[in-house]
């Protein structure tokens, strides 16, 4: 991304500033043992894009996936079917050992199943992920509602994994809820900030 052009810097014309602006805090949730974080409000046709970003999701088990499902009826069941794909990158602290490779274990075709968006962080007192998960025109009864997911996890093994987690819901119905949890145990700490990115 180029931030000068012909002696002029996107901040001198105040197009950076117009896109930071463009995301609009809706909510925020903190966890404390929570068995899992669900919007349920906030999700509706106002955005065309809305913005998760989990902060510092800490598990109360070792070595379990950080995970999505999507409602479309204001969560009283999280089961919408999903195709998706998942890929990682990871990197040791004793540099040695590195991967960059598809995981099929945690992809769905035609799933009802939890999506997993980042691997395997640890439980250790300094571990945790983080990252985030955008969700397209959620509220559309033309298309299905595609997602697409970037993390980062400290590894019980003190390994740094990047997670990449894609797909899309099945379905036309709106999606109006999202749930956030971890495969298994409960989230031990953690913050989730909602917002809505506006048309550009």
């Amino acid at each position: 991304m180029a931030f000068i052009s012909n002696g002029v810097t996107i901040l001198d014309n105040g197009s950076f500033s117009a896109s930071l602006g463009s995301m609009v805090l809706l909510s925020e949730q903190t966890a404390s043992a929570s068995a899992s974080i669900s919007f349920t409000s906030g999700i509706d046709s106002t955005y065309p894009i809305y913005r998760f970003e989990f902060i510092n999701m800490h598990p109360s088990v070792d070595n379990v996936d950080l995970t999505i499902n999507f409602s479309t009826d204001g969560g009283s069941n999280y089961n919408v079917t999903k195709t998706s794909t998942f890929f990682w990158s990871y990197h040791d602290e004793a540099d040695t050992t590195t991967q960059l490779g598809y995981a099929s274990s945690n992809d769905l075709a035609q799933g009802t199943g939890n999506q997993p968006i980042s691997s395997n962080p640890g439980f250790d007192n300094d571990q945790a992920t983080s990252g985030y998960l955008h969700l397209f025109n959620p509220s559309s009864t033309t298309y299905v509602k595609h997602f697409i997911s970037t993390s980062n996890s400290t590894e019980p093994a003190d390994y740094s994994i990047n997670s990449f987690s894609a797909g899309y819901g099945n379905t036309t119905s709106a999606i109006n809820a999202v749930r956030f949890s971890f495969e298994s145990g409960n989230i031990d700490s953690g913050t989730i900030k909602l917002y809505g990115i506006k048309d550009s």
